[in-house]
């Protein structure tokens, strides 16, 4: 009988494998706050933890299936064909078990090392997902496929390639470079498809969009600002007649559904209300477990905070968002990688902005305020507890407070 190659539910092995994910990644820290109704009261600081934060649902089962994977095929190479998720821990720990990354980051060319793999390889397409292209030539190998890609990740996938398969462009709101979006615009090439999207990175491309659809600039204006972004042999006259909008899951919500809008309100335009419905659609492709954090995260605003801690990866796309959010609103509001991050008076953090923003790390003195001080905590969907438990410790001990001490008072 010929052995299963293709496997997206797991091996059924959580029971072997939790003690390794409850070691690395749980932390009794949190659990405690999270006991607390997620504030901690400790001599003259106040910390606030988010309702929601941290693994969502779809990481958790990446990284569950990543270490079942290694347990089911001890003997075997394994290799991811990027970062598992946008966390520079849980990579370096994938690393440690013996699994081996084809590429790595936003550049990454996986496909450029496929002709070294056999049928006797494991290879895991992480949470992002991966392009048709990508999962075709490792099934054309033989090799054994590990798919963890997220469901709400899934659920875009299919929008778009009933975009594609009944003639319509994608209008992709993301970022070109990311993994997820570059898998997302490969389904417009599946079963059919037209292989036609256009990538809008935010309202200000969305503007250049609704400029052209309403006949204020060409079509070399619109391929000279967006080009980066469309798919190969793209005509904005030809292409932009019918399009459907889909988002990467991790964008800010808000801006998505404005995006949509201001889509829709240029198409009408062109081609009157009536005749709307034939040329655009709009389907609400939100992932769940990013609006939850962005929500929980504006509540957590509604207290009165004088500081504000987002932990997560630099290059994730939903922790960037959360940083947005709350620098928009808090003064003194910090982005850090870990928890190490922070030490003492000093604190390690990057500036708002995007994984390719020429703005780098920064270290500041004097972070934490003197006197009675009111801190909210969050994190990226990508972060584990162990992080954030870890961020908790060591904003205690800038006060001189052991987190022993501070989880023993009632």
């Amino acid at each position: 009988m010929q052995q299963e190659r293709y496997f997206r539910r797991g091996f059924k092995m959580r029971g072997q494998v939790q003690h390794l994910l409850d070691r690395d990644y749980r932390s009794e820290i949190v659990d405690e706050i999270r006991r607390r109704n997620n504030v901690l009261e400790a001599g003259d600081l106040t910390l606030r933890l988010a309702d929601e934060f941290g693994f969502c649902y779809g990481v958790d089962r990446a990284v569950d299936y990543a270490f079942q994977t290694r347990e089911k095929f001890p003997d075997r190479r394994i290799f991811l064909t990027g970062d598992m998720i946008h966390n520079a821990s849980m990579n370096a720990r994938l690393r440690e078990m013996g699994i081996e990354f084809l590429s790595q980051g936003f550049d990454g060319r996986p496909d450029e090392r496929f002709e070294d793999l056999d049928e006797e390889d494991v290879v895991i397409l992480p949470a992002f997902g991966a392009p048709v292209e990508w999962v075709g030539k490792l099934r054309e190998r033989g090799c054994i496929i590990v798919d963890t890609t997220c469901g709400s990740v899934l659920s875009v996938w299919k929008r778009v390639a009933r975009y594609a398969q009944k003639g319509f462009t994608s209008i992709i709101h993301g970022k070109y470079y990311h993994e997820e979006t570059r898998a997302t615009a490969s389904q417009t090439r599946r079963e059919g498809g037209n292989g036609k999207y256009l990538i809008v990175r935010d309202l200000k491309e969305t503007g250049y969009l609704t400029d052209f659809i309403r006949g204020r600039t060409s079509a070399g204006e619109l391929k000279e600002r967006l080009g980066h972004g469309m798919s190969p042999g793209f005509d904005p006259e030809r292409d932009l007649v019918r399009v459907g909008v889909a988002n990467q899951t991790t964008m800010l919500m808000t801006e998505t559904m404005k995006v949509g809008e201001e889509i829709r309100k240029a198409m009408e335009e062109r081609y009157g209300r009536e005749n709307l419905a034939e040329h655009f659609e709009l389907f609400d492709t939100i992932c769940s477990a990013t609006q939850d954090r962005q929500d929980a995260l504006m509540r957590l605003l509604e207290h009165p905070l004088d500081v504000v801690v987002i932990v997560g990866g630099y290059n994730s796309s939903n922790t960037n968002n959360l940083a947005i959010i709350a620098a928009g609103r808090v003064p003194r509001s910090y982005h850090i990688a870990n928890g190490e991050c922070i030490r003492g008076a000093s604190i390690r953090h990057k500036p708002p902005g995007t994984p390719l923003d020429p703005r780098e790390e920064v270290e500041e003195e004097g972070w934490l305020p003197e006197g009675p001080v009111r801190v909210g905590l969050t994190a990226g969907a990508s972060t584990p507890n162990s992080q954030i438990g870890l961020a908790v410790r060591r904003i205690l001990e800038a006060r001189g407070i052991r987190v022993e001490e501070a989880l023993a008072a009632t």
